[in-house]
């Protein structure tokens, strides 16, 4: 049993027992830029691209798929950067979040991006190796997602070098190109604020961006898997980065419209490496030791691949028969723009009301995107299988009794586990202000067996564990955008009140999210960024 289970059950027990430092304060007057810094380097602007393909092909299972297209293109991948990552909007309007104060200050104004991210601090860094085939001069590229530009670091094809990193054993369709996106971490950029749960909160970042891709991909007849295992200190060498510091988190490769298939093995010699630095804004940095030895424990054998698969002995199975059945609409959302539905994105700090119930057809497009939502790739369970579980934990559900529910997405039923109002004990387990749960229609608890996970492939598994909640976390947003009902996905919450509450501590399912869905009050005040 390796370190990532002590980080786990310190994760779940954390409401309880605080991780340390327990003492730890941020430095919010010295904190760290939102993206990386990287002077004198020149910016290649990026077109803004179409985004106009429905959402439902990548969001819901057995919808149809959008038309296979040829692969890539510069156009094509600049709007998915944008749409996913990019900065879209500056987000104003009133509602109960503690930093309310300080928005309309410049320095502190908050920008929407389509993409969730935990505590709104993106630490996720995009690089692009990219070789002859794509339309830039080869070399690696880093996306300034505040002038959606990209800015090359390193000049030359380094992409054969990425193809041996990902292994022999790699699979095929992650070899068989000259296109790559490297996730990269930054964990100060998460750390100054949550220190030691840090390591977890990016985990769950990855896993929101991953999602982004996949859905926009999909909806464009196209895919973006991501390879979980490769030779992770070559990579981080290529980006001149200390893995202690900010490490290769995944690699997406990508298919490229015109391409044809990769010949010749990399140089002979050293890799070349990134000499650019980005600039830290932050005047002290703190390494926490739990976070660096997070890191050691899932960045050892990461370039030994798991037998194939292997996460099949963590999915979860069906609920028990029996129980009380609600039998839900079946799943059905707007063919909306993708484009759309990622930049009208956003959480509902405090801006629930449950004059207006959710409808049964509302929640159950919701829970059967989520209940869909995988990292795809090589963390992905076998097909007719899942990494997750949903229950439910109704409120204000037109026609549907308070309780909490499981969810069973293979017949579309709320199984009751625990009858009557569930309202009290929601907002009694949430540890900050932001949210008045009972007012939300339903929220949303989705478990993962980390622990099995984690003993199917290894301490590496972690990231795909909570990277698995973090792609249901971003399903859970999509759906509720396309629909038009109000979302939010939190952390802060006690996690065995929750294991206690649903029965599961005969099991090792862990609560990782919970996530609040319901109707806004009406005409809030907002700020209309896109007119100011």
């Amino acid at each position: 049993m390796g370190y990532a289970h002590e980080y786990a059950d310190a994760v779940l027990h954390r409401g309880r027992v605080p991780m340390d430092p327990a003492d730890f304060v941020p430095d919010w007057a010295d904190a760290p830029r939102r993206g990386k810094f990287y002077p004198g380097t020149e910016a290649y602007a990026l077109p803004v691209g179409e985004g106009a393909a429905p959402v439902a092909p990548g969001l819901l299972p057995g919808a149809p798929a959008a038309p296979a297209g040829g692969g890539f293109t510069l156009p094509l991948l600049a709007a998915m950067l944008k749409d996913s990552y990019g900065l879209t909007g500056r987000r104003l309007g009133v509602q109960a979040n503690s930093d309310l104060p300080g928005l309309p200050l410049y320095p502190h104004a908050n920008w929407s991006r389509g993409t969730a991210g935990g505590g709104g601090l993106y630490p996720v860094a995009v690089h692009w190796a990219s070789g002859p085939s794509g339309p830039l001069v080869p070399g690696v590229h880093h996306y300034d997602v505040h002038h959606h530009a990209v800015r090359r670091v390193l000049t030359g094809d380094v992409t054969a070098r990425v193809r041996e990193a990902l292994g022999p054993d790699a699979p095929a369709w992650a070899r068989e190109t000259d296109q790559y996106l490297l996730l990269g971490v930054k964990y100060w950029q998460n750390t100054f604020k949550y220190n030691s749960f840090g390591f977890h909160v990016v985990c769950t970042d990855v896993g929101t961006l991953v999602q982004s891709w996949r859905v926009w991909a999909a909806a464009h007849g196209l895919e973006a898997a991501p390879v979980f295992w490769f030779d992770e200190p070559r990579l981080n060498g290529l980006l001149g980065t200390d893995g202690e510091e900010e490490s290769v988190f995944a690699v997406v490769p990508l298919r490229w419209a015109g391409a044809g298939r990769p010949s010749g093995a990399a140089p002979a010699g050293p890799d070349p490496a990134v000499r650019h630095r980005d600039l830290e804004r932050s005047r002290v940095l703190i390494g926490f030791p739990t976070v660096r030895a997070m890191h050691a424990a899932t960045a050892a054998g990461a370039d030994v691949r798991p037998a194939p698969g292997a996460l099949a002995a963590a999915a979860v199975g069906a609920l028990p028969a029996g129980g009380e059945r609600t039998v839900l609409p079946a799943p059905v959302l707007p063919e909306v723009p993708v484009r759309r539905v990622l930049r009208e994105r956003r959480s509902s700090f405090g801006r629930f009301d449950a004059a207006q119930p959710v409808t049964p057809a509302e929640l159950s497009a919701v829970l059967a995107a989520c209940a869909a939502a995988s990292l795809g790739g090589e963390g992905a369970a076998p097909e007719g299988a899942a990494l997750t579980r949903l229950y439910v934990f109704v409120n204000h559900v037109a026609g549907i009794e308070p309780g909490a529910y499981g969810y069973e997405p293979a017949t579309g039923e709320l199984v009751l586990l625990v009858p009557g109002a569930q309202g009290d004990f929601l907002q009694e387990n949430y540890f900050l202000a932001n949210y008045n749960l009972e007012q939300a229609g339903a929220v949303v608890v989705p478990t993962v067996r980390t622990a099995a996970v984690l003993d199917a492939v290894g301490d590496r598994g972690y990231r795909i564990a909570v990277g698995t909640a973090g792609a249901v976390a971003q399903s859970f947003y999509l759906a509720a955008s396309a629909l038009g009902v109000g979302a939010g996905v939190a952390l802060g919450f006690d996690n065995v009140s929750f294991v206690e509450r649903l029965g599961l501590g005969g099991g090792d399912e862990a609560p990782l999210l919970i996530m609040p869905l319901g109707h806004e009050r009406p005409r809030p005040a907002d700020f209309r960024h896109e007119i100011a």
